[in-house]
């Protein structure tokens, strides 16, 4: 039977970088209802912060199905007690095989290694399977913490 294993990673393995791209042209190519071009990606990881999401700061996770890179996501401290969630990102061929449910487990607990008492997160209203998954694991719409482009909708839950 093929397996989920999550751990933390460095965002500059190999998998780790892959998925990063993945996640990025995912969510860029839906926004621009096309697909997101090499150069369109490299420009928006380019000062992304991921290099924040290592402790004591952050922390970032790749999860695996049957060995293959399938998922990630991030946490980052935005304060002595509340985290932010980022990059969660499951690739479209792993979706349904319940590893989005997996890595936030792993991610709110990683949170709380940290010293994370709250956790919050910005998305798009667009992104609906992303907000039904907060909305599955507790979370609830919050006012905005943070304002940007691409933030259309805040959430938080109490870890």
């Amino acid at each position: 039977m093929t397996e989920w294993t999550l751990a933390p990673e460095a965002v500059d393995t190999d998998d780790a970088c892959a998925l990063r791209r993945a996640y990025y042209g995912d969510v860029a190519g839906s926004y621009w209802k096309r697909p997101a071009t090499d150069a369109e990606i490299d420009e928006g990881l380019t000062g992304d912060g991921a290099e924040r999401l290592v402790p004591p700061a952050g922390q970032f996770v790749v999860g695996r199905y049957g060995g293959a890179p399938a998922a990630c996501g991030g946490v980052l401290m935005l304060d002595a007690e509340r985290a932010e969630l980022t990059r969660v990102f499951v690739r479209p061929a792993f979706r349904g095989l319940g590893g989005a449910g997996l890595l936030m487990d792993l991610l709110e607990h990683e949170a709380r290694a940290l010293g994370a008492r709250r956790m919050v997160l910005n998305t798009r209203l667009d992104l609906l399977a992303a907000r039904a998954l907060y909305v599955r694991h507790g979370y609830e719409e919050i006012p905005a913490y943070c304002t940007g482009p691409y933030m259309e909708i805040w959430y938080g839950k109490k870890l």
